[in-house]
């Protein structure tokens, strides 16, 4: 039987609820949202060391063997390659644990959706990862890989700002809907920013496994594949910096704000990251980095959506107006 505790939602007004207190909820989310992040930088960390083969089947690491065999490739390679495999086992019962919680608290469908839908997602991603292996790390399968990834981590980002709404309370507006508009456009961008990034990956000197060497590669200019790369980016810049703008001259809440500021500054460090990687070569170390701010990118993206539309008792909108029509 679920404890009964007395818990605090968004708006600040305690209230009595069944199973898991909403600071146990998204401290789960969190951590979720964290390892959502955290095995694509493991993912890439087997890529950039050449360990992307280090287990040549799936389900099993190798043919006849679901744990590393020695001599059947080198025992750090099959070290690394084993090793992220295993993480995803962590990642899914985190997203269990999180998916349990939010029943037991008996949350309402969105949160539910959002904490399924990371759950199936992981296994997935292990499907499809284990298809990535056996075609061999063709440039088009782990670009598969990693994308989805991306997604996940943009649910994980929103069930952690959700499961912080009551419930109970309308969705309301927090700034006007041709911000919250502007927010899905700069989603696409990033969206653009992602895929060609996976491309120039592709068409880069990092296969993913020692062995494979430069087959499977995407047979363009490298150069100009990261031209166009750079060019979302700065697509995607644009529409942030015109976000933020634009919830600075209406006085949106300080949380979306800030939240924009923030996002911001990771988009200029992820930037700084891939001029490193331009002008040096793409140095092994650079990629991890990479990736784990294309996760930072996705969950402050996420947030910023989010504030757009908010289950809260403050209606900020309504608000101003009633201050005008008072005047």
């Amino acid at each position: 039987m679920g404890t009964v505790t007395d818990t605090v939602t968004a708006t600040d007004n305690p209230r009595t609820s069944r199973g898991p207190s909403v600071r146990l909820q998204r401290i789960l989310a969190f951590i979720l949202l964290l390892a959502q992040g955290g095995i694509t930088v493991t993912g890439s960390v087997v890529r950039v060391t050449g360990s992307g083969l280090g287990c040549d089947t799936w389900p099993n690491c190798h043919e006849g063997s679901l744990v590393p065999v020695a001599g059947a490739a080198p025992a750090l390679h099959q070290a690394i390659e084993f090793g992220n495999r295993l993480l995803t086992f962590v990642l899914a019962a985190i997203a269990l644990a999180v998916f349990i919680a939010v029943l037991r608290a008996g949350r309402r469908r969105e949160i539910k959706v959002y904490a399924l839908i990371s759950g199936i997602g992981i296994i997935l991603q292990a499907v499809i990862g284990g298809v990535s292996v056996l075609l061999d790390l063709q440039w088009w399968a782990v670009a598969i890989h990693f994308l989805p990834s991306m997604v996940l981590v943009w649910i994980a980002a929103l069930l952690y700002m959700r499961l912080a709404e009551p419930d109970d309370a309308q969705p309301v507006r927090m700034f006007p809907a041709l911000i919250r508009t502007l927010t899905v456009v700069a989603a696409v961008a990033l969206a653009l920013v992602l895929i060609t990034g996976t491309m120039t990956t592709g068409a880069g000197v990092h296969s993913g496994d020692a062995g494979v060497g430069m087959e499977g590669r995407l047979e363009v200019d490298i150069k100009l594949m990261a031209y166009i790369h750079a060019s979302a980016m700065y697509l995607y810049l644009a529409a942030t910096l015109v976000v933020t703008w634009l919830l600075h001259r209406h006085k949106a809440p300080a949380a979306a704000r800030q939240t924009a500021y923030v996002l911001i500054a990771m988009i200029l460090v992820q930037w700084g990251i891939g001029l490193i990687q331009f002008y040096l070569g793409i140095p092994r170390w650079t990629i991890p980095v990479h990736i784990a701010m294309s996760s930072v990118v996705v969950a402050f993206s996420a947030f910023l959506y989010a504030h757009g539309l908010r289950r809260t008792s403050y209606t900020p909108l309504r608000a101003k107006a009633d201050a005008n029509a008072q005047r």
